[in-house]
């Protein structure tokens, strides 16, 4: 966990928000019930959770990118929140195939707001069809508070609605796992 830390943490930071945290806690919490959750540069792991998938220390890579995120309370929806850090999970995850995680294959009926891994391959759709910036003006937006539906618009051209219309006719992506 600690040399994933070291690993992605640097990069995370180095592309959305350089000043992040320096000072950031570990804490395998008996009491916590949950999978990971992050608050003021402390992550609160399961250590039930990572004694039940010991490869699945990109865990950390998710939460950590939460850190690097800082977003005020409110200034963005969480679905596009943890979108966004299993996005920097899938770019930027050191074990994610022997941890047996991946983005998965588009249904019919999925929605971007159902959050996580959904959102983060919508996510890598936006950039490998022309907008490799999105992500980065998304989190910057996110984190100043200028987040609006707009943006989208703004972005691309398009309507979240029509990006994601777009997306479910023609859901193809090129994935590479780490």
């Amino acid at each position: 966990m600690t040399e994933a830390f070291f690993t992605v943490y640097p990069q995370e930071a180095k592309r959305f928000n350089k000043q992040t945290r320096r000072r950031v806690v570990f804490f395998v919490n008996p009491a916590y019930k949950g999978v990971a959750a992050t608050d003021h540069g402390i992550v609160d792991y399961s250590p039930k959770w990572l004694r039940e998938r010991p490869e699945d220390i990109d865990v950390v890579t998710h939460e950590v990118m939460h850190i690097v995120q800082a977003y005020p309370n409110g200034s963005a929806p969480g679905w596009l929140t943890e979108g966004i850090a299993d996005y920097a999970r899938y770019v930027y995850g050191v074990n994610n195939q022997a941890g047996n995680w991946k983005l998965p294959d588009y249904k019919a009926g999925q929605s971007y707001t159902n959050s996580y891994r959904i959102m983060a391959r919508f996510l890598v759709w936006l950039e490998q069809h022309g907008h490799p910036k999105v992500v980065e003006k998304l989190d910057a937006a996110a984190r100043t508070r200028t987040y609006t539906p707009a943006i989208w618009q703004q972005q691309t051209g398009k309507t979240l609605d029509e990006l994601w219309a777009a997306y479910a006719a023609s859901p193809a992506v090129q994935l590479v796992y780490r």
